[in-house]
């Protein structure tokens, strides 16, 4: 029974009708932080401008404005499909809260034809615009040691109607597109688009990628040591000899051959040594492992190397039959010029043989920006000719670099895939109205202190530079 003065809370009032409205509305009012960093930062000027040649004539849209539209969309990621275009073409409220005006909104025949338009030559546009990129976060980040990884990545289009290079990759049942990737933390630094078919190691991609990455990176930001990282579907001499001729480090897992493991069960026990991983040592994993120098037959010399056996596997012993063994060649220990390299540049702790398996297990990142690509993007391409799917692939690339970026410099967050950045902080309604000469985006006052937007908004338009 309700005593005098007590204040009861009257139900929710029930949904009668429904009816439109003109206001400009919108559900992804975090694409205007992105829009307004890709802004700040100057890089879109820079792309406008090296493709600038696609056009064709001044009717039409603007170059600048088809590609903050592609890389909107990718980095929004509600559809993968080219029709959303047309969907967005009438949506009044996106086109405000990614600045541009309605007439300027592209249609998905617009994005069609300059996927289309890029040839081969223009593809080289993507991979230099990969590295600027590269170049960009060295400058903001300014590390001291370069550590690379060089590994592939399948994109599996068995589900999709028959596309120009798909073919049958190393996956078992997978058909679809096998791409090149070098790797910095969680960025992709370089790329070749390749067939499914197309091996780790196939002809001198990698001999060629090697050489112009280091050479950008001692001519465009500064002479530091520079450390690749592969595993065995990379262990082959003429890399190895080529990353030394080049006066840098590479460690490479290796084969285990016969001879090898001969030598190896000969070796007396004090010369083994034990590495042990895990947040906490007695919570892990722990090897067995003892350096030294291999040469295979086919090889002018001998190498340095680490033979390891897993002994313990999440606190459990292994007994000799289950326990796997592994092998890494580098150029990274003692007496080698690369490390005489490290030595003068003050970083001697990457000498010890427990800090080099420990940065070849660390291996396993590399794999995370794979898997944070595809929760990013598509792996299915949407078009039949290989040379469209290469340029929307490597535009894929750009906007996921971008978008890496943004997290860093803008959100302050690099844990979380795509998805849960976009879910959090894109999918935020709004309002946009135009009043006193001013365009003004509203949210809501508990999105806008759950998110700290007004700090988000000020970064947004204060990104570093794009100078490269």
């Amino acid at each position: 029974m309700r005593k005098k003065g007590q204040n009861v809370t009257s139900p929710a009032a029930p949904i009668d009708d429904f009816d439109t409205t003109t206001q400009r509305l919108t559900g992804r009012a975090g694409l205007a932080l992105f829009s307004r960093y890709l802004t700040s930062t100057g890089f879109l000027g820079a792309m406008s401008i090296l493709f600038a040649s696609m056009r064709k004539s001044g009717k039409g849209i603007r170059i600048g404005s088809l590609l903050r539209q592609i890389l909107l969309f990718m980095a929004d990621g509600t559809s993968r499909h080219m029709t959303y275009f047309d969907e967005l073409r009438g949506d009044t409220g996106y086109a405000g809260v990614i600045e541009t005006p309605a007439s300027d909104m592209v249609s998905s025949h617009q994005v069609k034809r300059f996927f289309a338009g890029c040839s081969v030559g223009r593809q080289w546009l993507f991979r230099r615009l990969i590295k600027d990129i590269f170049v960009w976060r060295l400058r903001v980040k300014k590390p001291d040691i370069i550590v690379l990884g060089i590994d592939t990545m399948v994109m599996d289009n068995s589900e999709a109607d028959v596309r120009e290079g798909v073919q049958p990759t190393y996956k078992h049942g997978v058909k679809g597109f096998q791409p090149l990737h070098v790797t910095w933390g969680k960025y992709i630094v370089d790329a070749v688009f390749r067939g499914g078919k197309k091996h780790s190691n196939h002809g001198t991609t990698v001999l060629t990628t090697t050489t112009h990455l280091v050479e950008l990176i001692r001519r465009r930001y500064r002479d530091v040591p520079i450390l690749f990282r592969m595993d065995a579907g990379f262990f082959d001499q003429k890399i190895m000899a080529h990353l030394e001729d080049l006066g840098v480090g590479y460690l490479v897992g290796g084969k285990i051959y016969g001879d090898l493991r001969e030598r190896v069960d000969a070796l007396t026990p004090e010369i083994w040594q034990t590495f042990e991983s895990g947040a906490r040592k007695e919570e892990g994993s722990a090897w067995n492992y003892c350096a030294l120098d291999d040469c295979r037959k086919s090889w002018n010399q001998a190498r340095a190397a680490i033979f390891m056996r897993k002994t313990i596997e999440r606190r459990q012993r292994l007994l000799p039959f289950a326990q796997t063994e592994s092998v890494i060649y580098t150029n990274v220990l003692r007496g080698t010029p690369f490390a005489d390299a490290l030595l003068a540049a003050g970083l001697a702790a990457y000498l010890d043989a427990d800090a080099l398996i420990r940065l070849y297990h660390d291996r396993g990142a590399d794999e995370l920006v794979h898997r944070a690509l595809k929760d990013f993007a598509a792996e299915e391409l949407p078009f039949k000719r290989f040379a469209a799917n290469a340029a929307f692939y490597y535009m894929t690339l750009v906007a996921f670099a971008l978008f890496e970026a943004f997290r860093e410099d803008v959100v302050g967050e690099t844990t979380s895939y795509a998805t849960r950045v976009r879910r959090r902080l894109i999918d935020v309604a709004a309002k946009i109205v135009r009043t006193g000469h001013r365009t003004i985006i509203k949210i809501t006052e508990a999105a806008s202190r759950t998110l700290d937007f007004r700090t988000l908004w000020y970064r947004s338009a204060h990104g570093p530079p794009f100078v490269v």
